[in-house]
């Protein structure tokens, strides 16, 4: 078991290393490119994480919520278009599916109106972005759905491969 740091404000990459009670070297050693001198500096805050960096992380840790943080928070292209998900229940995320979709399919003949014609006049205009704005909510509750099955399967409550050889069958 890894020695927890006196450090009082950690890091999310430091937080997350402790969680998965990984010493930096045991951390290393499964991230096999990946030094304790570059996991100190990452987590003291010296040096910026690389993508490729979070990826071995995320994987070594347990964690895969450490691609999403660091694409929302720390990528300059992600800040722009990937948003943070937050990490949720099962059932706070089906709840939120199903309000999404019982919301949206309210609205789809409002949504067939305006895009019929190819062209979105200024009337029309606070429907569809009310509309824009529940269909980035639900693409939001699929990104955590997502990221709950990465979670559960890191765990070793679902078994990847099985997983994958029922999404073949499909």
């Amino acid at each position: 078991m890894g020695k927890k740091s006196s450090i009082e404000n950690k890091n999310i990459y430091l937080q997350s290393r402790e969680d998965a009670e990984l010493t930096r070297a045991e951390a290393s050693e499964l991230m096999e490119y990946v030094s304790e001198s570059r996991i100190e500096k990452i987590e003291s805050e010296k040096a910026s994480a690389h993508p490729e960096d979070i990826v071995a992380m995320a994987k070594a840790y347990k964690k895969p919520g450490l691609c999403n943080y660091y694409c929302s928070h720390e990528c300059a292209i992600g800040q722009e278009q990937v948003p943070e998900i937050k990490e949720q229940s099962l059932s706070e995320i089906v709840l939120g599916m199903l309000s999404a979709l019982n919301t949206l399919n309210k609205d789809k003949d409002r949504l067939i109106d305006i895009t019929a014609d190819g062209i979105i006049s200024e009337d029309e205009l606070p429907d569809f972005v009310r509309i824009q704005e529940q269909l980035d909510n639900m693409s939001m509750t699929l990104d955590a759905m997502k990221l709950w099955v990465d979670n559960t399967i890191a765990s070793g409550a679902i078994d990847k491969e099985m997983l994958e050889t029922y999404k073949s069958r499909r």
